[in-house]
C-alpha cells in the first residue's frame, strides 16, 4: 500500500523519503507548467540538483503516446536501471502519465508523487491508477501501479488559477457525496474566491483519507472503490466530447457537471433527496459556470459512456449513484432515455 504523507516541512520530507527509498539513479518528471511554477521549491536539494530532468507538455490533450515515448526514450538514454527512481511533480496528468512510464519502464521503476495541483493531490496522485489516454478516450490504456509515496503539500496550490482549484475542489465535493453530510455541508460553505488555505488544507486532508479509506479496502475498483466514480461516467463523456470540439475543459468542470446529472439519476431512481440534488447543483452552478453542448451530441455522448472501463459490457453504461450522503449503490445502470433525461436536466439547470 503507497504512504500518503501530508507534508509540514517540503525539503526535509522530500529529503526523508529519498534516503528511504534506495535507487541507483533519481530522475525527475515535470510538464512545462510545473517546472515554471514548483521546481524552484525542489531544486536546491543535492540530489534534485543532479536528477535527470525530464519535461513535456502540459495540458491532458499531451497525455498520449507521443509524450510517454519521450519519457522512455530520456530514461533510457540516461542511464536509468531497474532500480532508479523517478519523481512525479505536477498535476494529475504527470502523475497519471509518470506512473505508468515507471510502471512499464524495464517491466517497472518505483516512482514518488509529488501533486502540485488540488486535482492532482485529492484524486489522481492517490490510489494507484495511471495510464494516457488513446484513441479520443480518456485513460484507455493505463495500469494500476501505486507509486512508492505521495508527498502532499498545500504550498503547491498558491500557484494555482482559480479554474484549476476548481477543477480539484470538484474531485472533493465528490468525496464529500460519498463519505458524511457533515464533509458534504463544509465543502459547499467554504468560500471559492477568497480562499483560506488553512482551512483548505483541512478538508484536503480530508477529502485525501476519504480515498485512502477506500482504496485500501478494494485496490483494484472490484467493489467499493467504484463509489468514487460518481459523477464520471457522464463527466468523462463531457471531457472527452470537449477536446473533439476544440472546446477542451479542465477534468473537474466535466466531473461536476456529471455529479449533476448522475445525481438527478440517483434522485430518480434510488430517492435521492431532492433538497440536497439542488444544494449541490445550486454550488455548482454558481462556480462551474457552462459548457454549451446541444441535443445534436447527445449520442456522441452515449457511445463514449459505452466506451467507459466500469461497463461490464458495452451495451450495458454502469453508473455509481447514492440513495443518500454516504450512502452508496454500485453497479447501478440506466437506461439510454434516463441519461438523456439527465442531460436535459443539466442543460436546464444551468441553463442552456
Amino acid at each position: 500500500m503507497q504512504k500518503v504523507i501530508k507534508s509540514t516541512d517540503l525539503k526535509t520530507d522530500l529529503e526523508n523519503i529519498l534516503s528511504a527509498i534506495p535507487h541507483d539513479k533519481l530522475f525527475i518528471l515535470t510538464d512545462k507548467n510545473s517546472e515554471a511554477l514548483c521546481f524552484h521549491l525542489i531544486n536546491n536539494l543535492d540530489e534534485i540538483k543532479n536528477a535527470g530532468k525530464i519535461t513535456i507538455e502540459a495540458g491532458d490533450n499531451n497525455k498520449n503516446l507521443e509524450s510517454l515515448s519521450t519519457i522512455w526514450a530520456f530514461l533510457c538514454n540516461n542511464g536509468a536501471t531497474r532500480h532508479s527512481l523517478l519523481i512525479n511533480l505536477g498535476g494529475g496528468m504527470v502523475t497519471d502519465i509518470g506512473g505508468f512510464a515507471a510502471a512499464s519502464f524495464k517491466r517497472g521503476i518505483k516512482c514518488v508523487n509529488v501533486p502540485t495541483t488540488l486535482l492532482g493531490a485529492v484524486d489522481a496522485a492517490v490510489g494507484g491508477k495511471t495510464g494516457i489516454n488513446f484513441n479520443g478516450l480518456k485513460n484507455e490504456i493505463g495500469a494500476f501501479a501505486p507509486a512508492e509515496t505521495v508527498l502532499i503539500d498545500s504550498v503547491f496550490f498558491k500557484s494555482l488559477d482559480h479554474a484549476n482549484f476548481l477543477s480539484g475542489y470538484a474531485e472533493m465535493l465528490k468525496h464529500g457525496l460519498i463519505s458524511n453530510e457533515t464533509t458534504w455541508a463544509k465543502l459547499l460553505k467554504f468560500d471559492t474566491h477568497t480562499i483560506d488555505y488553512l482551512l483548505l488544507k483541512e478538508l484536503v486532508v480530508e477529502s485525501v483519507e476519504v480515498k485512502e479509506d477506500i482504496v485500501e479496502k478494494d485496490p483494484f475498483e472490484k467493489n467499493i472503490r467504484k463509489s468514487l466514480n460518481l459523477g464520471h461516467t457522464i463527466g468523462h463523456a463531457f471531457e472527452s466530447l470537449s477536446y473533439t470540439m476544440k472546446q477542451p475543459m479542465q477534468h473537474g468542470y466535466a466531473v461536476a457537471w456529471g455529479i449533476i446529472c448522475e445525481l438527478y439519476l440517483s434522485h430518480k431512481k434510488c430517492g435521492f433527496p431532492k433538497d440536497k440534488l439542488w444544494q449541490t447543483l445550486t454550488f455548482i452552478k454558481e462556480n462551474y459556470g457552462t459548457f454549451y453542448f446541444g441535443c445534436d451530441e447527445y449520442e456522441a455522448l452515449y457511445e463514449l459512456m459505452k466506451h467507459d472501463k466500469k461497463n461490464a459490457s458495452a451495451d450495458e453504461i454502469n453508473f455509481t449513484l447514492l440513495s443518500d450522503i454516504g450512502q452508496c449503490l454500485l453497479n447501478q445502470t440506466a437506461t439510454k432515455e434516463d441519461i438523456f433525461e439527465s442531460i436535459d436536466f443539466l442543460r436546464e439547470s444551468i441553463g442552456l
